[in-house]
């Protein structure tokens, strides 16, 4: 039996705080980007071309889904123990099932992620290269499979808009934050275009640009010692993974509460 109105306005409550601090920064995350400003001056061109490609790869995977698109075929094994083929199905699954399911994929997803970042840490600047679109692989399906999970079809090209919406939104900063969670919020309105901000969307992916090379240069700096870049890799990665599957859960879920109020 799905959850009563009472219950799912609670559950709805527990999103929408969730959102509500995301909406706040705090003053030593800007102030940690600063020594960054001067790694882009020393990071190699291959480094800035690779983060190039990303930006290109994402407009690929919006337009088509291209080599990163899951299936609703492996709904299945997102729900072992009940009759689940299609997303029609889902109506007789709880919010917590699908919680649960989330968690067990969202573990899995951090174990993957910690072992690529370690083997590309490792591996010195030969692999840092290879790291950044890995790390993007996994992040896309883990977004995927979470919506997938919550009941919403990634061949959809809202769905796949969405999905780069929340990497854009745990990769901003404050203003390109608040004005994704806006634009996240209006997703399944008809006003979503008409209350676009164009000017803060740019800052927000101003910030994706910046985070992937803050994220490159820490690792370049740390592979001049071998096993700190193992060490460092592992972490950064499972901390990426991490952050974007809970936002993920959190946002797909509050839009299958709604969907069900």
């Amino acid at each position: 039996m799905v959850e009563t109105t009472n219950e799912l306005l609670i559950e709805l409550e527990k999103c929408e705080k969730w959102e509500q601090e995301q909406s706040d920064l705090w003053f030593w995350d800007k102030i940690g980007r600063l020594p960054f400003r001067l790694l882009d001056k020393v990071t190699p061109a291959f480094i800035h071309n690779k983060i190039g490609i990303i930006l290109d790869e994402l407009g690929q995977y919006i337009q088509s889904g291209g080599r990163y698109l899951s299936s609703v075929s492996s709904l299945s094994s997102y729900y072992p123990h009940k009759n689940v083929q299609s997303l029609d199905d889902l109506n007789t699954i709880t919010i917590a099932e699908m919680d649960h399911a989330v968690s067990k994929l969202t573990n899995n997803r951090r174990r993957m992620a910690t072992i690529q970042g370690a083997s590309t840490g490792f591996g010195g600047i030969l692999t840092l290269s290879i790291d950044i679109p890995l790390l993007l692989g996994i992040q896309l399906k883990t977004l995927q499979d979470i919506a997938i999970c919550y009941g919403f079809d990634p061949n959809d090209k809202k769905e796949r808009m969405y999905i780069v919406k929340i990497l854009q939104f745990v990769s901003s900063d404050i203003v390109g934050k608040q004005a994704i969670l806006q634009q996240l919020s209006l997703i399944d309105s008809l006003e979503a275009e008409k209350n676009r901000e164009i000017i803060s969307e740019l800052q927000g992916w101003r910030e994706v640009v910046f985070t992937y090379r803050d994220q490159v240069g820490w690792k370049k700096l740390f592979q001049m010692i071998p096993i700190a870049g193992l060490v460092f890799g592992a972490f950064v990665n499972r901390s990426m993974v991490s952050d974007l599957s809970e936002a993920g859960m959190m946002l797909y879920r509050k839009r299958r509460i709604k969907e069900r109020l």
